[in-house]
């Protein structure tokens, strides 16, 4: 097979560009979906023993957070793109008829650049969260089930609240537990983004389909992001081994 450097020559600035939309949106989106995780999560494992409070983190909170991480597992991330892209962003942000122009919560003008400038950008970043954030919720439910009760029945019982005792207590020892799920969580998030080529993000897929449209030829193009996404993903895992290895020796002493 005849490699044609010429192409990735011609479009490095491309690929440049490519790979640091792709590594600014999985930033945004592992540290904005970890926190929407940890918020379902404590949501998913909050409970009440007596009382009408029982009843109303069971309909309010419980149920509502397993439809969410149910419906969010259950289709696929690409549809749920193109429904925050192709739906939500317009109900919201229309420069003519969206929500938050109608309630003068954001400029014509304000609406018509992020449409336009950021659009795709804010699609991606949305709806990976949102989707991440189901997962991770799952992760941090898990975590936190496996700290014995013993520790949390002990620290209400000296008066701390069920936030602190979460803070404090439970979240701490749960978190070298998670770790490694989180890491996973990460690199397929990294993964991910990839998919926002489809609807006009400028990442390092769309790089590639742009450069292997215009010379004709895909090969090119494709095996060097694949091997820019394999160098993005091994350094993020061994990020997340030093971490884990920081934890242990922190444990041990």
């Amino acid at each position: 097979m005849n490699f044609r450097w010429e192409i990735i020559k011609d479009y490095y600035p491309l690929f440049i560009e490519g790979g640091i939309m792709t590594i600014k949106c999985t930033l945004l989106c592992v540290i904005l979906g970890t926190c929407w995780g940890l918020i379902l999560g404590v949501g998913r494992t909050s409970h009440a023993k007596h009382g009408i409070s029982k009843y109303l983190l069971l309909l309010l909170v419980q149920w509502p957070v397993r439809i969410y991480v149910s419906a969010f597992r259950g289709t696929p991330l690409f549809v749920q793109i193109m429904v925050v892209h192709f739906v939500l962003m317009p109900f919201l942000i229309n420069p003519r008829d969206g929500l938050l122009v109608s309630d003068n919560l954001i400029s014509v003008e304000t609406a018509r650049v992020l449409r336009t400038q950021y659009g795709a950008f804010i699609s991606c970043v949305i709806a990976i969260t949102l989707n991440a954030g189901a997962y991770i919720s799952e992760i941090f439910r898990a975590g936190i089930q496996s700290i014995d009760k013993g520790q949390t029945e002990a620290a209400r019982s000296l008066g701390m609240s069920y936030f602190s005792t979460m803070r404090k207590v439970i979240l701490p020892q749960a978190f070298r537990r998670m770790l490694p799920p989180l890491g996973n969580n990460a690199i397929a998030i990294l993964k991910d983004s990839s998919l926002g080529a489809a609807i006009g993000l400028a990442d390092l897929a769309y790089a590639a389909r742009t450069a292997g449209a215009t010379y004709g030829s895909y090969t090119e193009p494709y095996l060097v992001i694949s091997v820019v996404y394999w160098c993005m993903t091994f350094l993020l895992s061994l990020l997340v081994q030093y971490m884990e290895k920081r934890f242990a020796k922190s444990d041990s002493h």
